[in-house]
């Protein structure tokens, strides 16, 4: 792992972030690889927002992994802010190398910079072998998300 590089993501990383999206087979039917025009929109309310950190795994110039860090203050468990890591994906040509592991570690420490005294993320039901790794983090499933669309 000592080539990859884990670092703010850019406009440029647009398309490559949602190429990773849509070939995820359950987020694939809510991507739009075709038309870049709302993720670049997107991008727009998340670079305005200081609490929002979305950001790229690089090898050789490439990129291989994704998460976004949300960092949100709260009043609950005595004002603890959380991290939420949100849409992690690695490339499917590396996938069980170790760098899903490097980049949810990442994600842990920079909550930890970042003042997080909790970090939560949600996983889809069907997705048994995330919630295996996430298991192996140090992540508990004690919770049931729910979803709405509006």
């Amino acid at each position: 792992m000592n080539d990859l590089v884990i670092r703010p993501a850019t406009p440029e990383d647009i398309p490559a972030i949602v190429a990773m999206l849509a070939a995820d087979s359950i987020a694939a039917t809510r991507e739009s690889p075709d038309d870049l025009t709302p993720y670049y929109a997107a991008w727009e309310r998340v670079a305005a927002d200081p609490n929002q950190h979305p950001t790229v795994a690089v090898r050789a110039g490439r990129v291989v992994g994704t998460l976004q860090l949300s960092v949100i203050p709260g009043l609950s468990r005595s004002g603890t802010t959380r991290a939420i890591v949100e849409a992690v994906r690695v490339h499917a040509d590396e996938r069980g190398n170790g760098l899903g592991t490097v980049l949810m570690e990442w994600a842990i420490d920079r909550s930890r910079e970042l003042g997080a005294d909790l970090v939560q993320l949600t996983s889809d039901q069907s997705r048994t072998d995330a919630h295996r790794f996430y298991e192996r983090l140090g992540f508990t499933g004690s919770h049931i998300g729910f979803k709405r669309q509006l």
